[in-house]
């Protein structure tokens, strides 16, 4: 997935939608948008998302199995998901939307600065769980044993321990050492 992925927001109604972008535009992320739940699909299918913001009575599919959907394909799955509802608290679809990994089921009307916040953090994970899998599997492929034949790599290079900006060096083992006085 891209570093510029979108937070897709998925809704019948024109309204709902603008209200949503207004109140996730201060983000500074791409937003894009999907009045039914097979748009939303392709557009996951694309892998440009990375978050996805749905109303559970989305027309078409309704976005419980939206995210069933998402959950079995290996692209998807782990792409967070926060589902809208306009009939309050139920303890039904909630135990089915957390089941399926959903990160928060939000009742309307929504508080835009709750949401956002709630938004931010999600879609900020996700991007820094992606860096490290990337970090991870370029460390194996330097790691993976050469082909025969091949030229030696180069290692790995060593942590060296360095100050942070402002500390002297040596700084660090006089605030370890106990005080003597």
């Amino acid at each position: 997935m891209p570093r510029d992925a979108r937070i897709l927001i998925v809704d019948g109604h024109d309204d709902t939608l603008y209200a949503l972008e207004s109140a996730l535009a201060p983000l500074g992320h791409l937003l894009g948008r999907a009045t039914t739940s097979e748009e939303a699909l392709k557009q996951l299918l694309r892998g440009t998302v990375g978050l996805v913001l749905l109303n559970i009575r989305t027309p078409g599919t309704g976005g419980l199995d939206v995210v069933r959907y998402m959950r079995r394909l290996e692209q998807t799955q782990h792409i967070p998901a926060v589902l809208l509802t306009a009939f309050g608290r139920d303890r039904e679809l909630g135990a089915a939307a957390y089941a399926l990994g959903v990160a928060d089921v939000v009742p309307k009307p929504v508080d835009p600065w709750a949401l956002r916040i709630k938004i931010r953090h999600l879609y900020d994970a996700h991007q820094r769980r992606l860096a490290l899998e990337r970090e991870i599997r370029e460390l194996r492929a330097r790691l993976a044993p050469a082909p025969a034949g091949a030229p030696p790599r180069a290692a790995l290079p060593h942590p060296t321990p360095h100050p942070p900006p402002g500390h002297p060096a040596g700084a660090y083992a006089e605030e370890l050492e106990p005080d003597r006085t």
